[in-house]
């Protein structure tokens, strides 16, 4: 992929921005292949509950030492960084904590590290989950 080059030249908040909607669509799929009959609603509350600053905090918790060196770069990158946005339902730290890990999750998109994004994702799916339920 051209952009593998230059997935390190990104800011971070710009590999958040395409990792949150990386990680929406997992999930969303995920949920749909899981729960093929509920209504929309349900699978929309089922997402947030999965999306949501605070699900993804918790993740990273769980996920930041399986981190390669670079992804653990790249988290750090996107958990700093200044954003114009200020939360609206999640404290800042979990906020910040999902941005890093939204960062990574787009820097490995965009670097086309399929395989890789694929393990990290589904670990940090299945790790809500157990947190959800």
């Amino acid at each position: 992929m051209e952009f593998e080059k230059k997935a390190r030249q990104y800011s971070p908040l710009v590999l958040a921005y395409i990792g949150d909607s990386v990680y929406e669509v997992y999930v969303r799929s995920r949920l749909l292949a899981e729960f093929p009959d509920l209504p929309a609603h349900k699978l929309h509350v089922l997402a947030t509950a999965r999306v949501k600053a605070h699900a993804q905090s918790n993740s990273i918790r769980f996920l930041e030492p399986l981190f390669t060196e670079e992804e653990l770069a790249v988290y750090k990158r996107g958990r700093n960084a200044k954003s114009a946005t200020v939360p609206k339902n999640a404290d800042l730290t979990d906020y910040r904590r999902a941005t890093g890990f939204e960062a990574a999750v787009g820097y490995l998109y965009i670097k086309g590290d399929r395989e890789r994004l694929e393990t990290l994702m589904k670990q940090a799916y299945e790790h809500a989950a157990d947190e959800i339920d």
